[in-house]
């Protein structure tokens, strides 16, 4: 993506920011989330996954970001996003989107063969949109309850229905394959740290923002989740649901506390990745 469309990118999380802050401070005036039954835990969980992002995850995004050059940022996000568009593919096709996963499979076979190895997104050039599915929102189609709310250790936003389904979506991401594991372990570490870097511009707004950060990131993370489920295709659309394209990416705001990891931010156990940030990046 060029710069343009990044500085698109990142005001319209900037914007979705705003609008969420406003909105959250009139919503918080009310009585617990009824969706977050284990509200003490999930904040002592946000604190801790906070200050690990403090500490580690922001000095060296913004490090990243920095030194090194904006087509290098685009090529690493590029190289990861491609091996995602594999399992959202196949969830694609599960939640019976069969045009839409057939186009992601398509777009990794671009993008591995004429996109170099994925550094280059040339699928989304030829009119083949990214799409970020997991298998949390695969079980959301087949009509399964996502459950409370959780906080998950340095994962970050996640629901009870998406915490058990992390563990296929851990197993169907290529990265967790690569041998040696030390090269494994750079690649996750560089993977997190480009999917914090996408989003330190917003992520500095909230923080600087008068607002309950917790409540902000647990109700647009919710509320986003149920948007991307139910989003025109699939089971839903059989069932006659409505499209619903929902705010800018919460999970994203996950990368920053995180719309999806997506699968391209699942992370392999040998390491620890994003803390409360981090689904699905914002791209470049």
């Amino acid at each position: 993506m060029n710069t343009t469309s990044r500085g698109r990118a990142l005001r319209a999380i900037a914007l979705t920011l705003a609008v969420g802050a406003t909105l959250g401070g009139c919503a918080s005036t009310g009585g617990g989330n009824p969706r977050d039954p284990f509200e003490k835990f999930n904040r002592a969980m946000f604190s801790f996954n906070d200050t690990v992002d403090q500490v580690a995850l922001k000095p060296a995004a913004t490090a990243y970001k920095k030194v090194l050059p904006g087509f290098v940022q685009t090529g690493v996000s590029n190289f990861f996003g491609n091996l995602s568009d594999l399992w959202t593919g196949a969830n694609n096709l599960m939640q019976g989107k069969g045009g839409d996963g057939m186009s992601d499979l398509t777009r990794v076979a671009l993008n591995s063969t004429f996109g170099i190895l994925g550094l280059l997104d040339i699928a989304s050039e030829a009119g083949l949109p990214k799409h970020n599915e997991d298998f949390g929102q695969t079980l959301g189609a087949w009509g399964v309850a996502s459950g409370p709310y959780l906080m998950l250790p340095l994962l970050g936003p996640s629901t009870v229905r998406d915490t058990l389904a992390l563990p296929l979506d851990i197993k169907a991401d290529p990265w967790a394959y690569k041998e040696p594991v030390n090269w494994r372990n750079v690649g996750i570490a560089v993977r997190a740290v480009d999917q914090r870097a996408a989003v330190l511009d917003a992520s500095n707004l909230m923080e600087e923002a008068a607002l309950d950060r917790y409540e902000f990131i647990r109700d647009g993370f919710l509320q986003r989740r149920e948007s991307r489920i139910q989003d025109g295709g699939g089971l839903r659309k059989l069932k006659g649901a409505s499209r619903d394209d929902g705010p800018a990416d919460a999970k994203s705001i996950k990368a920053a506390y995180a719309d999806d990891p997506g699968p391209s931010a699942v992370p392999a156990v040998e390491t620890i990745v994003t803390p409360a940030a981090s689904s699905e990046a914002a791209p470049k």
